[in-house]
């Protein structure tokens, strides 16, 4: 279980701390209109992503039994947390509120994520094929993990929102590039163990 919860944990934060669109309109809206509409935006993952985690277990559940589709999907999703790992070492702090944004904050933060294809893609080539292979291992494990990435994804917002509501500055300084080198380089190491996994599924170890 503890790899299971390790690995919410770091994809949890990295997610959550990563500057993208999401990111921007939860301090968007904090500096506007202050930290509760900023937290507002924080918690629609919890919103939106659920009927994206069912549909992508279902879809590769369909896989289970043909160890070539699983290995293609595990590779994948490896070269994927690769892509993240990378962004993250290399990511500046974001520099600040992006557009005129009013509030109605659940329905832009909504819209900002289902639009978006970070989910879709972490889902299925990601955090699919974890939450099955903790099933399988034990339940206990595969909700360890999606606890952890959740309690981790909207708290680390939550708590973005809060600083950025309360300061109405833009997340800067040495701190944030020293975090997200951090969270990058643990995303590249469960991006290897991914990596080994789908290779081993293949017959290529």
């Amino acid at each position: 279980m503890v790899i299971f919860l390790s690995a919410g944990i770091v994809m949890g934060l990295s997610a959550g701390l990563s500057p993208g669109p999401l990111f921007a309109l939860v301090v968007s809206q904090s500096v506007r209109h202050g930290a509760r509409e900023g937290m507002k935006v924080a918690v629609v993952p919890l919103l939106s992503d659920l009927p994206l985690i069912l549909a992508s277990v279902f879809l590769l559940t369909r896989f289970r039994n043909l160890k070539p589709a699983l290995g293609v999907v595990s590779i994948a999703g490896a070269l994927f947390l690769f892509h993240l790992a990378f962004e993250s070492i290399g990511s500046a702090p974001p520099d600040g509120p992006i557009g005129e944004d009013e509030a109605h904050s659940i329905r832009k933060g909504l819209l900002v994520n289902i639009l978006s294809p970070y989910p879709y893609l972490f889902w299925v080539m990601v955090g699919g094929p974890m939450i099955l292979k903790g099933w399988s291992d034990c339940p206990s494990s595969a909700l360890a993990f999606v606890t952890a990435f959740y309690a981790c994804l909207v708290g680390s917002k939550l708590a973005l929102a809060a600083i950025a509501g309360r300061s109405g500055m833009r997340v800067a300084g040495k701190g944030y590039v020293l975090l997200m080198r951090i969270l990058g380089g643990s995303l590249a190491l469960f991006a290897v163990l991914l990596l080994k996994e789908g290779a081993g599924l293949l017959g290529l170890l």
